[in-house]
């Protein structure tokens, strides 16, 4: 039999797996505070928190209570927040006309946390869903979702959301047109420096349903979301769908869900150069925390290893519950 040096011609991979000082030193991937971007609630109300069920740990946040969470954000070096609400019912109806509004639970958040916070980011979503009493992104009529109407509106409300402080408009939707029509709306009424983060590739994904429960919508929805989100066995759809995205004007896009599309976050980033994100999204942040709970893996490891899968990938951040968690462990050097 050849000895183990013939049979590798010399070549020990080992020998800079030794110890962790050379583990250290020809490490290809690092995850950093830097990589974060923390998804939150929001519910009405002052001083207000309620537990989301299936997600352990999470919390929908009344204003008050999501400007300290931004706060802590910040103390921890987190870039940047997302936030989402959970909109009373009464003010719900087919059109999301609530989207509009000037002082509904987004546009209140993001002027408080900027007020108090102005150092760190905000990130929000136009699409309607939060506003259906239908839970769908869009405007519905005769079972349908309407495209350029839905369209018009996404861009009013984040025009809106611009209005009130927001950094970044990150439509979730998937219609049709929306980034190039958002971009004229911020444009003509003076935010050119408002930039679109695009959920470019969103697929039809099961992986959503904790995050339905979070806003309220998993009881509303009437069907499902297939003719608008992409079909998860895809993968050409979801490049035309990101450069039709780059073509209309996004400064980013994004890959959603995260863990079961890595494939799709490294097609992206090395076919258009881009800066490209992806959402650990809430039913990914559930399977770990219940095998964890249940003692079936290390959660913390888990947690580290799927971020650190995300850069490997090729991702330049990442929206994931997880993030405060994270950079205490990253601050501490763990």
């Amino acid at each position: 039999m050849r000895s183990v040096d013939e049979i590798t011609g010399g070549k020990r991979l080992r020998r800079m797996r030794k110890a962790d000082w050379a583990r250290r030193l020809v490490r290809e991937t690092e995850l950093t505070v830097n990589d974060l971007i923390w998804p939150i609630f929001l519910i009405e109300g002052e001083d207000q928190t309620e537990d989301i069920a299936a997600m352990p740990g999470v919390q929908r946040l009344s204003v008050d209570r999501a400007v300290k969470a931004a706060e802590e954000a910040a103390k921890l070096g987190i870039p940047a927040i997302a936030t989402f609400p959970n909109v009373a019912m009464e003010k719900r109806d087919t059109t999301g006309s609530h989207a509009l509004d000037a002082d509904n639970l987004i546009n209140r958040a993001t002027r408080a946390i900027k007020a108090a916070v102005p150092e760190i980011g905000i990130i929000t979503d136009a699409a309607l869903d939060p506003f259906t009493d239908h839970g769908h992104d869009g405007i519905l009529r005769n079972g349908i979702i309407v495209n350029d109407e839905s369209v018009e509106q996404i861009a009013r409300a984040a025009v809106s959301q611009a209005e009130a402080g927001a950094d970044i408009i990150a439509p979730s939707d998937m219609m049709d047109g929306r980034i190039g029509a958002i971009r004229d709306a911020l444009d003509e009424a003076g935010f050119q420096d408002v930039a679109i983060m695009s959920y470019a590739t969103k697929f039809a994904s099961a992986c959503y349903g904790p995050y339905r429960e979070a806003i309220g919508t998993s009881g509303l929805l009437k069907g499902d979301k297939k003719t608008y989100y992409i079909d998860p066995a895809n993968t050409e759809e979801a490049l035309r769908e990101t450069e039709a995205d780059i073509e209309e004007g996004a400064d980013m896009v994004m890959v959603k869900p995260g863990q079961p599309y890595l494939d799709i976050c490294r097609r992206v980033k090395e076919t258009f150069q881009v800066p490209t994100f992806v959402y650990q999204v809430s039913g990914e942040y559930a399977m770990i925390e219940a095998a964890a709970a249940n003692g079936w893996i290390d959660g913390e490891r888990v947690m580290l290893e799927s971020l650190l899968a995300f850069k490997r990938a090729g991702c330049d951040g990442i929206l994931t519950y997880f993030a405060p968690r994270v950079a205490e462990i990253l601050r501490s050097g763990g």
